[in-house]
């Protein structure tokens, strides 16, 4: 039943997919999707806000409209309340980019946006030089469907689109590829290319993105990996240098193939 009554509205455009919001509702109205806080029910809100002070982006208001009402015994069986933070059954599920918290409230890294590049970029020459290889991925999430097109770490960025399996076969992937460069991953032959397509030219659209590399394993289905890039490298109107590198079954790289695309 829908009557007039206070709920929070989320503007999309401000957000940036922090999902410290997420973590403020304990009534588990909010969750990430595709990189962005949407509310997922009207009646699990119960409209006192308290996620909008947890918003570092001004991004979460009240406002008075028609909407369902609230229902606590709806919220119990979503397995939220006010006083448990019991992880919600869809939250399992990673269909649509849905981002799960965890018991203890945090979202999980592969649903929340966060930048390490000034992290990486103040590391000492002795951490690099120890025994232990250092990690060179400076953001999260890395998934492409769960990327939010306005992530800060896109901005002026070198990015690096690598099929799934790449960093399993290629051994020094973090050292020879990824150092220097914000990590996209997707699986050409599983995921949905029309759906990344989408994704990849908002990024390249709002973004200034200085390079382009693509990571991909020799057998044939990865070429469709490729093939998105330069698609919508040339459907963005920009001149944007793509590089491709292919990885062999046996974990070596093979030559690089180097191409500029642009719109023309």
């Amino acid at each position: 039943m829908k009557r007039v009554r206070r709920i929070i509205k989320i503007d999309e455009d401000l957000c940036n997919g922090c999902g410290k919001c997420v973590s403020a509702c304990v009534e588990g109205a909010i969750q990430l999707v595709d990189g962005k806080a949407r509310l997922v029910s009207e009646s699990y809100c119960d409209g006192l806000g308290a996620c909008i002070g947890e918003c570092p982006q001004g991004a979460i208001t009240i406002e008075e409209r028609e909407a369902e009402e609230f229902d606590s015994n709806a919220v119990l069986a979503h397995g939220k309340s006010k006083h448990s933070l019991t992880i919600p059954a869809h939250n399992h599920s990673l269909e649509g980019g849905i981002g799960h918290v965890h018991p203890d409230g945090t979202v999980c890294p592969s649903a929340r946006s966060i930048d390490r590049r000034a992290e990486h970029a103040e590391r000492s020459i002795a951490e690099s030089l120890g025994t232990e290889a250092p990690s060179e991925l400076v953001n999260w999430p890395i998934k492409l469907h769960l990327v939010n097109p306005r992530a800060p770490f896109l901005q002026d960025a070198h990015l690096l689109i690598a099929a799934d399996c790449t960093a399993f076969a290629y051994g020094a992937f973090h050292s020879k590829l990824l150092r220097g460069k914000v990590l996209l991953t997707a699986c050409p032959k599983f995921d949905n290319l029309d759906s990344h397509l989408e994704k990849l030219g908002e990024i390249l659209l709002n973004n200034n993105v200085l390079s382009v590399t693509v990571v991909k394993m020799e057998v044939p289905c990865c070429s469709g990996i490729v093939r998105l890039a330069e698609v919508a490298i040339k459907a963005s109107g920009k001149h944007i240098p793509l590089e491709t590198v292919t990885v062999s079954l046996s974990g070596e790289i093979l030559a690089p193939d180097h191409a500029c695309c642009s719109s023309s």
